[in-house]
């Protein structure tokens, strides 16, 4: 399931003009940081029907959102990825069957819940998530949902560059995805800390 969202930063407010207009300017003209943290990595190989990725790392950021005390999390994920310049986002569990994307990379954020993922395949990696945290799948990525907690809430998002497709295993899909995985454009931005994220480090071509 794909849809469109629409995205609209919420403005501060304050107690005088003044701090209204500093809140403004500050969101305006926002100064590049560091990440606080490194993302967990991991590199999984080709098990002659999921082909992951030859050259780039699976990223997980553990509370790479900060979820504590926001309304609406799902929000707060979604202006999260949409500042940093990925889009075309969804609102949705994980699939229970394994499947990938050949032709483009993806974020996932957990809004509300928990889940333990397969990625990598069946040669592949358990990995329990939680609420506030982002993994970014390069292209070929194979990933299923094994168990969600009933309030789970993810938002998938995707980089502007590359087409969305989705694989689900068979041997003709192999062939072509093994031949279309190299050509996917290297995001410029960090999903979660945008130009001067971890990522555009470790995904360097």
């Amino acid at each position: 399931m794909r849809a469109r969202f629409k995205h609209a930063l919420k403005r501060g407010t304050s107690h005088s003009a003044r701090d209204s207009r500093a809140v403004r300017m500050t969101r305006l003209k926002p100064m590049p940081s560091p990440s606080p943290f490194e993302p967990e990595t991991f590199a999984f190989a080709d098990d002659g029907s999921i082909p992951n990725n030859p050259k780039l790392p699976f990223l997980v950021y553990r509370g790479g959102v900060d979820l504590k005390g926001s309304p609406d999390p799902e929000e707060l994920v979604e202006n999260t990825f949409a500042g940093n310049d990925w889009g075309e986002m969804w609102r949705n569990g994980i699939y229970r069957y394994v499947h990938y994307h050949s032709m483009i990379h993806e974020a996932m954020g957990l809004a509300r819940g928990r889940a333990r993922v397969q990625f990598g395949g069946k040669n592949g990696t358990e990995v329990d998530l939680h609420a506030g945290d982002v993994c970014v799948l390069p292209a070929g990525t194979g990933h299923q949902c094994l168990w969600a907690s009933p309030d789970l809430v993810v938002i998938g998002a995707y980089p502007p560059s590359g087409k969305y497709d989705l694989c689900r295993g068979s041997k003709a899909e192999h062939a072509r995805a093994v031949a279309a995985i190299p050509d996917v454009p290297t995001p410029a931005t960090d999903p979660v800390f945008g130009r001067h994220g971890p990522l555009t480090r470790l995904w360097r071509p």
